[in-house]
């Protein structure tokens, strides 16, 4: 049952991004709602948490995380960004995301994607995978895998790379803490400051 839901959940969100990428839908008309639906499924066959850290800390050490990922994110993007297609990209990006009312993105982003991203993948799927001879460690290793692969059909580079740094992120505070509430305030943090607060290709894309 959990790998029927895993192996359509991946699917579903690989053939959702390549309808975005060709532009037959775009991505708060239809990804929000894909991914929501992944993570209420998720949400009824995940594994139970093995939880080794308190709630306290763990939201703590995510937030530090998402707000050091935030930093990195800005520093990388800033010389990426001298290569002329990783900028298009990302003006792409923010361009796609200014046809949505910020409040609008936030609501549907913070409270609908991130957390059904994080339950579908360091729930689901780490949790599942975890169970098997490959341990903990492989499992966030496989993942990442499975996340970023799911991510490719974006054909954005700046999606890409944050699914796959994001992604090893987020699966290790998954391994670390054994539940959900580090990645997802890690994840949380990071989405938003994106947002709200976007590097320089991006704030143009805005315009």
């Amino acid at each position: 049952m959990r790998a029927a839901v895993i192996v359509v959940g991946i699917v579903a969100q690989t053939v959702a991004w390549w309808a975005i990428s060709s532009g037959r839908a775009t991505v708060w008309r239809l990804m929000p709602f894909v991914l929501g639906a992944m993570g209420l499924v998720a949400l009824v066959v995940m594994p139970a948490p093995e939880g080794t850290t308190g709630l306290s800390e763990a939201v703590v050490v995510g937030l530090a995380s998402g707000l050091a990922l935030f930093v990195a994110t800005r520093v990388f993007v800033a010389i990426a960004s001298h290569w002329g297609p990783f900028a298009r990209h990302v003006e792409a990006a923010y361009r796609e995301a200014a046809d949505e009312p910020i409040r609008a993105a936030l609501v549907l982003s913070l409270l609908v994607s991130v957390p059904a991203e994080e339950i579908f993948y360091r729930g689901l799927v780490q949790r599942t995978l975890g169970e098997t001879a490959l341990g903990a460690g492989g499992a966030a290793v496989a993942a990442l895998f499975a996340y970023s692969v799911a991510n490719l059909p974006s054909r954005s580079l700046p999606i890409v790379a944050g699914a796959v740094v994001g992604g090893a992120v987020w699966g290790a505070l998954a391994w670390w803490s054994g539940g959900l509430a580090a990645p997802l305030a890690s994840h949380i943090l990071w989405t938003g400051l994106m947002l709200v607060l976007p590097p320089g290709a991006g704030r143009r894309g805005r315009v």
